[in-house]
């Protein structure tokens, strides 16, 4: 029994390391901004949050912001960008790891200029805005949601499809400056 002591308390070292970051990380503010260089809130449908049906993603869990071809996007607050990619539905797609480990998801980019594991500033142009992806036919336009990691269990919604789902999704809308 002796010889796993020091395994367990290395474990427990990691542990405790583990659980200090993440509490440091929900220490920063949650107040983001408009992701689209010159958006504004009427710049989106206020209904389209967690809206149902919608297409093969069944619930629309972010809004989708409009603006012409090219306008800049930029990041909403300072974060990682943890992966780009192109995938059939979003297009050109961007994941930024932000404060309180919230994933902010960015689809539909027409270009994106940033690569994986790079630091952001808030405001630092990270793509522009496009019609990629299953949006190919559609109006130029930033689809945008945020993940949380940590559910959020008063956002259940038991009279909502995919009701459960939405206590790990936040409203963009409620959360710019």
């Amino acid at each position: 029994m002796l010889k796993f002591t020091p395994i367990l308390l290395l474990l427990k070292k990691i542990i405790f390391t583990v659980l200090i970051i993440y509490c440091i990380g929900m220490l920063f503010p949650t107040k983001f901004l408009i992701p689209v260089r010159g958006a504004s809130k009427e710049s989106w449908d206020k209904k389209s949050y967690w809206y149902y049906p919608w297409g093969d993603s069944k619930t629309h869990k972010g809004i989708d912001i409009f603006a012409a071809k090219s306008t800049d996007v930029i990041a909403p607050t300072f974060g990682m960008i943890i992966k780009t990619k192109f995938t059939k539905n979003g297009g050109n797609i961007i994941y930024l790891l932000g404060p309180k480990w919230q994933v902010h998801y960015f689809a539909h980019l027409d270009s994106i200029y940033i690569s994986s594991i790079k630091f952001v500033r808030k405001g630092q142009v990270i793509g522009t805005v496009g019609n990629t992806g299953n949006a190919k036919n559609k109006s130029p336009h930033l689809h945008y949601s945020i993940f949380n990691f940590t559910p959020y269990i008063w956002n259940y919604d038991e009279f909502a499809e995919d009701g459960l789902l939405k206590i790990f999704y936040l409203n963009p809308e409620e959360y710019f400056e």
